[in-house]
């Protein structure tokens, strides 16, 4: 098989030369044998009349036959050629080659007929008496007007045949000649047409691994030139379409690689074709696992799966709200049917609501705390106002002691409202940090010093261990005042008499950890994660007092600092709540 353009070009080339040459020859051959054959045959007619003039006197009824076979045989040993002479009934009466006692009729002979009818005839064909093919050409001889015989003579073609055959042979290698020339001069011309053809493949099978620069120079202005700048232009639009949609394609990625929402995208029969990272952590699944399988193994949560189904169904969008798992995951899933894609293709969006859920119950709990907060002290002041009134105020001693209560509980009611109005200053920033560096002991030893007389009433030790070399901090003293003592504040309330606290500090890589573990009553393993929140209580801290914002300030005050604060506690065996703050040192190598 010819696979190359250049061989093809050649080889078609070489046929069409072939052909050509072949046709020409065969043409050339046969007018040349038949231009020898109508000479041939003038000459023989000329000679047969000749013979005929010669003879005509000779040959009669009287004639004896051996006369008419020695004129025969002299003049085809003068001419060189076979001479008949045949009488009108066919029989040869004079024969210069053969016994023309033994030869057939020669009557019905096509040149006797044609000469009887015309005044010549002739006729080319194998004599088997010679062995070869002749030519025959015959003449009527008349006597007046009379046709008193036939004159044939008749010439081998052995010499006009070997002739024919001496230029056919010459013709062939002629054309032989010719076709290997003619197919030299097609691969030059196909190798000079295929150049370009091959560089322009090259350039093809560059961009096909990739190289979208590849480009080909023109060199002619012929279609192949024209070619090569189309293609030339169609590289150009194809490098700016493939860089627009790989724009297109990195800007997608991005959005989807950090979209808080899930994204799934599934095909008719179900299968996930595409996930976000966001979609892999609610599911808790990867790339790997999730490609190609079924939903149902992906996200085994029957509202999804439900949701989806109805989706396909009635290729609508669908929005469903649903709990994850125990741990109290909420999302909301929206699916929506690709138009544009397979039959029943879809888009699943899953939304995370957990944080939504966790703000709303703990706005919830907000009310709830405020109200409960507020609600008792304005009873107990509604109540001791009506007590007033009812006639208390006629009893001096009593009424003092309804006005101290009531001071009281007016005093509750402004510590709530300005611990509340603190909380909400420190959450907004409006109330900015003096930061600067500042000793650890500094930050304990004021809150320590203010609440031991409270301590002591408990019957409750308070000891100190901050080690030597402690660096610096990077603090608002006073608000880090604060935080010291809304902790000293709770360790005391909820240790037992004879009780111990500790206060102590230590450098852990960047920050500094300051930690205050008491021997008191513990919080449940259950109530851990609450108690910096707002209003939040333990059941057994409620009946100690207190608004439960000391801590949520405590906690936001720390993250102010760029700190963290937590606590580790056993039911029963105390509670160590501990918290960071930065080193100055180091914030300030960071500047």
């Amino acid at each position: 098989m010819i696979h190359s353009i250049r061989s093809r070009i050649a080889f078609w080339y070489a046929v069409l030369i072939l052909m050509a040459m072949t046709g020409l020859g065969l043409y050339l051959s046969h007018a040349v044998r038949q231009a020898h054959l109508v000479d041939l045959g003038k000459e023989l007619a000329r000679e047969a009349r000749l013979v005929g003039e010669a003879i005509k006197n000779c040959v009669g009824e009287t004639a004896p036959y051996p006369t008419v076979d020695a004129l025969a045989l002299r003049y085809a040993t003068l001419l060189d050629a076979r001479v008949t002479i045949i009488g009108l009934d066919g029989i040869v009466v004079g024969e210069s080659h053969e016994n023309r006692l033994t030869m057939d009729n020669h009557l019905y002979r096509p040149e006797v007929q044609e000469a009887l009818r015309t005044g010549q005839g002739s006729s080319v064909r194998f004599s088997a008496t010679i062995g070869h093919n002749m030519m025959y050409v015959a003449v009527p001889v008349t006597a007046g007007d009379t046709v008193i015989a036939v004159v044939r003579v008749a010439l081998s073609l052995r010499d006009i045949e070997a002739n024919v055959m001496r230029l056919r042979m010459t013709m062939f290698a002629g054309m032989v000649v010719t076709v290997l020339l003619s197919t030299l001069l097609g691969l030059v011309i196909a190798n000079r047409t295929a150049q370009p053809v091959r560089s322009l493949t090259a350039v093809v099978g560059r961009m096909a691994e990739g190289d979208l620069d590849a480009w080909l120079l023109p060199t002619s202005a012929d279609e192949v030139g024209v070619l090569i700048r189309s293609f030339n232009q169609m590289g150009d639009r194809l490098r700016e379409t493939i860089a627009t949609l790989a724009e297109e394609h990195r800007r997608l990625s991005t959005v989807l690689q950090h979209m808080g929402d899930g994204i799934l995208i599934m095909n008719g029969e179900g299968r996930i074709e595409l996930l976000n990272p966001a979609a892999e952590r609610l599911l808790g699944t990867n790339q790997a696992e999730a490609l190609a399988r079924p939903l149902a193994h992906v996200a085994p949560h029957h509202q999804i799966i439900e949701l989806w189904q109805r989706c396909r169904d009635r290729g609508e969008e669908v929005v469903e709200q649903v709990d994850l798992d125990r741990r109290g995951r909420f999302v909301q899933a929206i699916a929506t049917p690709l138009r544009e894609g397979e039959e029943g293709a879809c888009l699943l969006v899953i939304q995370d609501l957990t944080e939504v859920r966790r703000l709303e119950t703990v706005r919830r709990d907000f009310v709830s705390n405020v109200s409960h907060e507020l609600r008792t002290p304005l009873a107990s002041l509604k109540a001791l106002v009506d007590t007033l009134r009812d006639g208390a105020l006629e009893d001096p001693p009593a009424a003092q002691r309804f006005l101290d209560r009531i001071e009281t509980e007016v005093d509750a009611l402004a510590q709530t409202v300005q611990e509340l109005l603190e909380l909400s200053r420190i959450e907004s920033g409006q109330i900015p940090l003096r930061l600067k560096p500042t000793a650890v002991d500094e930050l304990v030893q004021l809150p320590i010093e203010r609440l031991q007389p409270q301590a002591q009433r408990a019957e409750v030790q308070v000891l100190v261990d901050l080690p030597g070399g402690l660096p610096l901090v990077l603090a608002d003293a006073e608000r880090m005042h604060q935080v010291v003592t809304n902790l000293l504040h709770n360790a005391i309330k909820f240790t037992a008499a004879g009780g111990t606290i500790t206060v102590s500090a230590a450098t852990i890589e960047k920050d500094v950890v300051i930690s205050v573990r008491d021997t008191g009553v513990g919080i449940p393993k259950e109530e851990l994660p609450r108690v910096f929140e707002r209003f939040y209580k333990v059941d057994r801290a409620r009946s100690g007092g207190g608004t439960g914002l000391g801590l949520s300030i405590a906690k936001h005050i720390v993250q102010a600092h760029g700190g963290r604060i937590w606590v580790e506690s056993t039911q029963g065996q105390g509670s160590t709540f501990s918290f960071s703050v930065p080193r100055a040192a180091h914030v300030i190598g960071e500047v």
